[in-house]
């Protein structure tokens, strides 16, 4: 099965996300992408942060562990300690290109973490979890989800 990884960063009351505007479908989602063949899954975060972003982070949890079916797979949600900067999408990254194109936008940027719960957020059962853990706490140990457009 497929593997992902996706990244919780909070800063100041802010989630990093990544909003999409995929052809005319508007949704934001957690920054975050497949993991390469021989890749850890700390190595796949970190990679993914940092071409999605630009974002280094320090220490990482993994929280949350989210069946998504086909094409996606299994998504590995991490927590992870915000150490500084402003998300920015490197222009070498696929998702750049995708951007050129005009119909099919990726924007990473700061989510007011009081809009997430109105918020067009996939999946809403990731969205439902984060909400809670930002009020009672990440887990201890990793949560399965059920995957929820």
């Amino acid at each position: 099965m497929k593997q992902a990884v996706r990244a919780i960063v909070v800063n100041e009351n802010k989630l990093l996300v990544m909003r999409r505007n995929k052809f005319g479908t508007k949704y934001s989602t957690l920054i975050g992408g497949a993991v390469e063949l021989g890749e850890s899954l700390e190595a796949a975060l970190r990679r993914e942060l940092m071409e999605e972003s630009g974002l280094t982070v320090g220490e990482v949890k993994l929280v949350f562990v989210e069946d998504a079916g086909e094409p996606y797979g299994e998504q590995f949600v991490y927590w992870c300690q915000y150490t500084g900067g402003e998300p920015v999408l490197s222009p070498a990254t696929t998702e750049a290109k995708i951007n050129q194109l005009g119909d099919n936008t990726y924007a990473p940027d700061w989510m007011p973490i009081t809009d997430l719960d109105r918020s067009d957020f996939v999946s809403s059962s990731l969205k439902q979890a984060i909400l809670q853990a930002l009020e009672l706490g990440f887990p201890d140990e990793p949560v399965l989800l059920e995957w929820k457009r």
